[in-house]
């Protein structure tokens, strides 16, 4: 059973950026040839806390100590579909990776996207959707503070879930290639998950 969910008041300044930033899709520039669907792989990653983290003293890999950053060891997998070329599309991501305690943890996500620009190979696609974030659970770490934890839940569960219900994703890709850009992913979950990830977005030929 997932332990909470995540519903943010849509006047937060999250929010109303990500929904800007989508709407500037209209007003995209395209330079590049036409394809309508990708797939990514990409190494996860960094994960920012930009209050610190009182459970920092259990992230093997914080270099500050307080756990403002921290250092991850995994990988994601997406598919984006465009449903109107080179403005909207679907896009769905799977990743598996060892979280800031060096546990197994991932995430799913199902979401829409937008193009925020698109000048010469340089490109920004914005994004809301649903996200499924879990990891084993940290209460069996000793020290853990469970009642800061952005996922709760029983210390008896094996695992910790959250459900974010509008996870949103920055992406910076740079087309270097006919069908192969190399792409940036940026969650801007303040003040709890932000995250980054680095790799490269291939894009498939349409069929005739």
């Amino acid at each position: 059973m997932v332990s909470k969910y995540i519903l943010p008041p849509p006047d937060t300044l999250m929010y109303r950026l990500i929904l800007i930033l989508l709407l500037c899709g209209f007003f995209s520039f395209t330079t590049r040839a036409q394809y309508t669907r990708n797939f990514s792989v990409k190494y996860f990653g960094l994960t920012l806390h930009p209050k610190g983290d009182d459970n920092a003293e259990l992230m093997p890999l914080n270099p500050d100590g307080k756990g403002y950053f921290v250092f991850n060891v995994g990988g994601s997998i997406s598919y984006e579909q465009f449903f109107v070329q080179d403005k909207f599309s679907v896009k769905a991501i799977q990743a598996l990776y060892a979280d800031c305690a060096m546990q197994f943890a991932g995430f799913t996500h199902l979401g829409l996207r937008a193009t925020i620009f698109q000048l010469g190979p340089h490109s920004l696609n914005g994004g809301l959707g649903p996200t499924l974030v879990y990891r084993r659970n940290w209460s069996k770490l000793d020290g853990y503070n469970l009642s800061t934890s952005f996922f709760g839940g029983n210390p008896s569960d094996k695992w910790q879930y959250r459900m974010i219900w509008y996870a949103g994703e920055f992406e910076y890709n740079y087309r270097f290639k006919d069908r192969t850009d190399f792409s940036v992913s940026f969650v801007p979950g303040y003040p709890n998950i932000m995250s980054l990830s680095f790799g490269i977005r291939y894009w498939l030929k349409d069929k005739e």
